[in-house]
């Protein structure tokens, strides 16, 4: 087994509850690590071998662009769309952070993680 991990991958997006949210918008971090075997790939150096990381990127960018006001619901999304289109991954983490959260302090992020296993 082995890991691929996606570390910070900045989006700007329109997830909140509030219509201010939905409507300026906010900067997020997305982090995401899946865990497949890696030893054919590992052996063939063949990107059909492996888990595309450029697919994990886009998968990523394409969830955050659908509007949402659970963060919650944005990474469930993301797992599950992972899950279905690449065959190799056993489990993914992700973890979704809004930076400055309007949330009444001084708050750098809050972040949602979620785990999903294949079945």
């Amino acid at each position: 087994m082995g890991t691929i991990r996606l570390d910070q991958v900045r989006l700007y997006a329109y997830h909140g509850c509030l219509s201010e949210e939905t409507t300026i918008g906010s900067d997020y971090l997305v982090d995401l690590s899946v865990s497949a075997d890696l030893t054919k790939s590992a052996g063939s150096d063949n990107l059909s071998d492996t888990v595309d990381y450029v697919l994990l990127n886009a998968i990523i960018a394409e969830e955050m662009a659908q509007p949402r006001k659970l963060l919650e619901t944005v990474a469930a999304s993301i797992l599950e769309r992972i899950l279905s289109s690449c065959s190799l991954v056993s489990s993914a983490c992700v973890s979704v952070s809004k930076l400055n959260p309007p949330i009444g302090g001084d708050v750098a992020a809050v972040t949602i993680e979620m785990v999903r296993e294949r079945k």
